[in-house]
């Protein structure tokens, strides 16, 4: 049975000037391919999306994405049903607009992958499930911030780390280490929410004042613990 990707809006004002786009993670089922709103995967993005919106104060149009199927099949990645995003809100919002993506686990390995789509101004992946190789890509002209949790236990901080460091390559890259942080951001959680959308608002509102946290993220010269 094929299944077909959704988007969820979660702010949506009447002349936004940018676009965020929220994607989630989540192990395969060989049982239940099918994504279901209700799953902890897709749940634990609910508050990031959330704070996603409040942080852009009505200017910033955001939407989680529900992946066609669960896992990552080789066949059909959740990068495809990024891309389908991406196109989906290219159509409904003025041309140009800029967009932010984030995402978590597997969904911060996607939006990492995706990241040099057309309009995609910034990146953030939260505790990214990756290989070192998935940074192999020129993301020139993006802001990118990982912030990955000390005591992950599903994906392998060094892991991250090391695709960060060939992101860094190209891109305008941030680093965070969430001290004592664990796969499922219950532990640390908020301080994972406010990374994302703090910078996630600074990097796509050009007048947008950054905050302390975000100044102190972009001033890091090196992996930054907090």
């Amino acid at each position: 049975m094929s299944h077909s990707p959704r988007l969820i809006p979660v702010a949506e004002p009447a002349n936004p000037e940018a676009t965020v786009l929220v994607l989630h993670g989540g192990a395969s089922r060989e049982d239940d391919p099918a994504v279901s709103p209700t799953q902890l995967s897709v749940l634990r993005m609910v508050p990031i999306a959330k704070r996603v919106g409040r942080s852009g104060r009505r200017r910033l149009a955001v939407y989680r994405l529900l992946n066609s199927t669960r896992g990552w099949d080789t066949r059909h990645t959740p990068v495809d049903d990024v891309d389908w995003a991406i196109t989906q809100l290219q159509e409904r919002m003025p041309a140009g607009l800029p967009i932010g993506l984030v995402g978590h686990s597997l969904g911060g390995r996607a939006a990492l992958l995706a990241g040099d789509r057309a309009d995609v101004r910034s990146v953030v992946a939260l505790n990214p499930w990756v290989y070192p190789t998935d940074g192999d890509l020129d993301l020139s002209g993006r802001r990118v911030l990982i912030a990955h949790g000390t005591d992950d236990r599903v994906a392998i901080p060094a892991k991250s780390e090391a695709a960060a460091q060939n992101v860094a390559r190209t891109a305008d890259l941030s680093y965070v280490r969430v001290a004592g942080g664990k796969h499922a951001m219950l532990r640390r959680g908020r301080t994972f929410e406010r990374l994302a959308a703090e910078f996630t608002a600074s990097c796509l509102l050009d007048d947008r004042e950054p905050s302390d946290l975000v100044r102190q993220v972009l001033a890091a010269r090196a992996p930054l613990q907090l």
